[in-house]
Parts: structure tokens; sequence; C-alpha cells
């Protein structure tokens, strides 16, 4: 019977200038806005030298997730999306902050790339605007990074992140609040200097409209109007106008700018100058601002997720095709996982069993991807793929666990692999690497035959194998591979049985 729906859905986006929660209740697919907070926690100011979060504003960060938690802390866990941005993938200790904060939100956190937040700030971006054909350029200033986006419709085509953010470069450019000609002008080059790998990707030739998300370019469209510097979203000429009065105060306190947020006052400069940067170099006259932005594009993906539309399941078929995987052999290894779980019964893992499966599958599907490269480790070079590319939908933590389960698939067997998961991972990905070893090594021989009628059962770090009477002595190569796989497992404290 399938799951019913969660009536309220909420997304969570751990920014570094600012967080934003959104909550919504969800009626027959359609969303309905219910709550909407926004606190600024200048997270990356808080970045040192060494790229290490300091206690101060961990603690800032930690008030505001508080109150975040208490609205959503009793929310099942389908229904919450938490995602981390430029600045806890920078930071070196974020792992102990994140620990905290899960705490606070009661929530898991996911770690997303700069490239998968781009492809979310488009599905953010396109829901809020309606569908066109027209080829737009998205372009979203964050506290420690910029994405640009060029897609049409609700599809992402070109997706970019830069290491330039408002906070970033107002900190260096504009420290303590203070402005000058000079000092805007180095900011500018600087931002020319990010965008110049990119910009003939992203030149005014290659899109029909360009559209900004998030609280940079809201601020900066809002003061435009309100100065009447622009009538029509943010123009080049008006943000002429905006510079010139910028670089004639010395003190961001001198700005006296309408309708422009207090708060908002320190990091403003450095996203003025990140935008002005992009007006000239990708040579943009005019942008539109939109409503939707990364927490949208979260809601959005999390309803594929509830209506069983997870783009990672399209990413991870995606990637078989390019690495030119045997479907048919997955598929039959799938069956065998298949078979093994259902034996193993629900209970198996827990609250943990549907994203097991899940799992499970995905690392089916994917785990011969390196012979695209060689045979000799294979299974070394599709764990790399797996961390190091940019899948579309999947989390940081999420390509460590499955280059983890995809890693230890074969041979050597340690538990020191999955020490650096976090809970509940850390317990369940080795007995998840145990059943897709024994999968794969059940169907060695890659022929499409049926495996007998066998019986699997785990209690605790036991694994018992039961095969018809006479199976295993007319399969001798599979029973040479038990008694490997057994030597294997022995030296990570597991006890493999079979007769």
């Amino acid at each position: 019977m399938p799951k019913k729906p969660p009536e309220i859905v909420a997304a969570v986006d751990l920014g570094s200038n600012s967080f934003h929660m959104i909550v919504c209740s969800l009626t027959d697919g359609n969303l309905q806005t219910l709550d909407r907070l926004k606190e600024m926690v200048r997270l990356a100011a808080g970045l040192d030298s060494r790229n290490y979060l300091d206690t101060d504003t961990q603690e800032r960060a930690l008030v505001c997730l508080e109150k975040f938690g208490q609205r959503i802390r009793n929310f099942s866990p389908e229904s919450v999306r938490v995602v981390g941005t430029s600045t806890l993938r920078q930071a070196k200790n974020s792992q102990q902050f994140l620990y905290k904060a899960e705490k606070a939100l009661n929530h898991p956190i996911h770690i997303i790339s700069g490239i998968e937040e781009a492809r979310l700030i488009y599905q953010g971006v396109a829901h809020s605007l309606g569908s066109n054909a027209n080829l737009r350029l998205v372009m979203d200033i964050g506290g420690g990074s910029t994405e640009y986006i060029i897609g049409s419709g609700d599809t992402p085509r070109i997706k970019e992140s830069t290491p330039m953010g408002c906070v970033l470069v107002s900190n260096a450019f504009f420290k303590d609040g203070k402005l000058s000609k000079n000092a805007f002008t180095q900011a500018t080059l600087f931002a020319q200097q990010q965008l110049e790998p990119i910009q003939k990707q992203f030149q005014r030739k290659n899109w029909d409209e360009a559209i900004g998300a998030s609280g940079s370019l809201k601020a900066i469209d809002k003061v435009l109007q309100a100065k009447n510097w622009s009538n029509n979203g943010i123009t080049r000429e008006g943000l002429e106008l905006l510079v010139a009065h910028i670089n004639q105060c010395n003190h961001v306190d001198e700005l006296n700018l309408p309708e422009l947020d207090p708060e908002r006052l320190p990091v403003f400069p450095g996203g003025v100058a990140i935008l002005y940067a992009t007006f000239k170099s990708l040579g943009i006259e005019q942008m539109t601002v939109s409503d939707g932005a990364l927490r949208e594009g979260l809601i959005q993906d999390l309803l594929g997720r509830i209506y069983d539309h997870d783009i990672r399941s399209a990413t991870v078929q995606a990637l078989a095709d390019r690495y030119h995987i045997d479907k048919d052999h997955a598929a039959r290894i799938k069956r065998t996982i298949s078979c093994m779980l259902e034996q193993l019964g629900d209970d198996f893992c827990g609250p943990n069993h549907e994203h097991v499966v899940q799992f499970l599958n995905w690392a089916a599907d994917l785990h011969e991807i390196g012979l695209d490269i060689a045979l000799g480790q294979y299974h070394k070079h599709s764990a790399y793929i797996i961390e190091n590319g940019d899948f579309a939908g999947f989390s940081r933590q999420d390509q460590i666990l499955l280059s983890i389960i995809v890693r230890a698939h074969r041979r050597k067997f340690s538990r020191t692999y999955f020490n650096k998961l976090p809970a509940p991972w850390n317990v369940d990905a080795p007995i998840l690497t145990i059943i897709l070893r024994l999968s794969v090594l059940l169907h060695r021989n890659r022929q499409e035959h049926e495996l007998p009628d066998f019986k699997i059962s785990m209690i605790k770090s036991k694994i018992r194998l039961q095969f018809p009477d006479q199976w295993l002595a007319q399969a001798p190569l599979t029973y040479a591979d038990l008694i490997q796989e057994a030597d294997y497992l022995k030296s990570a404290g597991f006890k493999l049985e079979f007769a």
C-alpha cells in the first residue's frame, strides 16, 4: 500500500549570510505556504584564516536553529529537507557544528555542492515564474558563493558556482564598513576575475532574459526602485547610479538608502560589487528579481521524493548510461538484494529501511562504473567517481555513503571505511555492504539464470546462508568465493556461515 504523503512539509537553507525556513501545507500535490522564517546569522563571517568556524558564530547559529527547531522538531523525517551551503562546505570543523545543529532541529543536515545548490536555486526560480520557452540566466548571490545557471522551463542546462559572496567580499574589501572608490574598484576586479573562466558560457548572446534570486538582489532591486534609479527591475543605468553613490561615501552608515534593511547594511557593498562585475562581464542590461530561491527549490525537490520522482534515481540511471554499465547484470544483483531484504524483514535497519533499499539499489547500479576506466581496482575507481562527481539531487553525505558502500563491495573489508559516517549509517552501512558483497558474489558468473531458493539470516555480526542440498557441490567456484568471503568478513568481526 502506498505511503500517505505528509500534510505539512518544510525546507531549511543554512546559507552563509542568512538562515531561511519555509513551511507549506501539502494537499493533493498542491503547496500552500504557511510560514517563512529568516534570520541573518552571517555564518561566513565566522570563518577564520584556517577555515574554522568560530565559537561565537556557532552559538549565534544554534540560537537561530533552536527557534526553527521549535517549529519543525516533531515533523516526520520524510517531510523535511535541511541543507548547508558554501560556509559549511568550507569549514573544517563543520562536522562538530552539524552534530549540535541537528540536535537543535531534530533533523539531519545535508551539505550540498555549489553545483547542486545552483540546480536547486534554478528549480526554485523556475517554479515561482512558471514555464516559458525562454533561455534564462539565473543568478543568486549568497554569503559565501554566487551561482549562475542557464536553463529553460524547469530544466537547468549549464550550472556554475563561484567562490564569492556578499559576506566574503564585504569582509575582504569593506572591512568594518569602510568604503572608498578604490576599495569598490578592487572588489569589482576580484569578482570579474572569478567570472573570467565562465564568462564565455554565460555571455548575453547565450540567453534571453536575466533573473536574480536571493536577499542581496532583492535588496538592490528595492533600493533602485525607491530611489527612482530604475523602474524595471535592476538596470545597468540604475546600478551605475548606485555604484556612484556608494563611491561618494566613506562608511556604510553614510549610505542612507531607502528600503535597505539595517541588518543587510554591512554586506550590501559586497553584493553590489558582485552584481556590478556580473553586469559588466556578461553584458547584462536588465535583470528582473524572482521570489523563488534555494528553499523553494528544496521544497520542489522534496515533492519529487514524496511522489516517487526522486531526481537522484534519474541521476543514477544517467551515470549508468554514461559509464556503459551492464544493466542486465545490475538488475540480477538488485533482484537478489530484494530477495535478501525481504527475508530480513521490514525491521531490518529499523526506521532507516526505506533508505537502505534505495542506497543498495543505487550501489548495485553504480558499483561497476569504474570498469570504464580500468578493470584493475575498478571498485576504487567507481568509489572515486561517486564521491567526487557532481550528482544532481545528492548531498555530500549521500555521495560519501554511496562511495564507501561501493568501495567496500569486494576484496578487503574493514570497519574503518565506515568510521567517518554519521549515525545511523556508521552502524548500518557495513551490513548494507555485506548484502551487496554477497549479491555480487552469487552472480559472479554473470549468466542469466535464477539462483536457487537460498535462505539468509543475520543476528548481530553473524550471517548465515543456506542453499539447497548439493547446490554448492555443483558450484565449486561460488563455494571457493564464499570461503574467501568468510575470511574477508572475519577480519572485520563478522562471521559468515554457509551450508
